[in-house]
């Protein structure tokens, strides 16, 4: 007959292979969520727009962002990372990205809100390329699950520039 030792040996195998199993379908079964969420960012104001003592273009913008990322959640989802980014071209480098906003949620309930806010982060350029440049901004969303991988998406809003001088 086995020793207690092998008896749970083999208990203790078998219960981490059915965990492994279950985490699997867990993270197989966001496979099958086809979310749609939506946004929109409104710039309702540049606060300032100017040149820094260094020569870079500094800027601070006022926002209001509303969106709707419930179809994001599944049961397995944890949380979202989501953060706001204004991408630019610059004659030096063909993507620049600045954060301006970002926030952590929770839970599901909490995924449809509007918010009135300036940028978090500050919004400079190393250089003075920004005068009368278009610009997009761009909502990015990390998904992170209880178990499998994260995935990240965005939405693009284009059409926005800046003031051709200082304020």
């Amino acid at each position: 007959m086995h020793s207690f030792g092998h008896r749970l040996n083999g208990l203790l195998t078998f219960s981490v292979t059915i965990l492994a199993i279950m985490c699997a379908i867990a993270s197989l079964s966001d496979n099958l969520n086809t979310p749609s969420p939506t946004a929109d960012i409104k710039i309702m104001n540049i606060n300032w727009f100017q040149k820094q003592p260094q020569g870079n273009d500094e800027v601070s913008l006022t926002m209001n962002i509303s969106a709707d990322l419930q179809s994001l959640f599944t049961w397995n989802t944890k949380q979202l990372f989501i953060f706001v980014a204004a991408e630019y071209e610059t004659p030096k480098n063909s993507l620049n990205q600045v954060s301006l906003w970002d926030a952590i949620i929770p839970a599901k309930e909490h995924a449809k809100f509007w918010i009135h806010t300036s940028n978090k982060y500050r919004f400079v350029d190393q250089g003075n390329n920004l005068r009368g440049k278009k610009f997009n901004l761009t909502l990015h969303w990390h998904v992170m699950p209880k178990t499998g991988k994260m995935f990240a998406d965005k939405i693009v809003m284009a059409g926005y520039s800046f003031p051709e001088e200082y304020r």
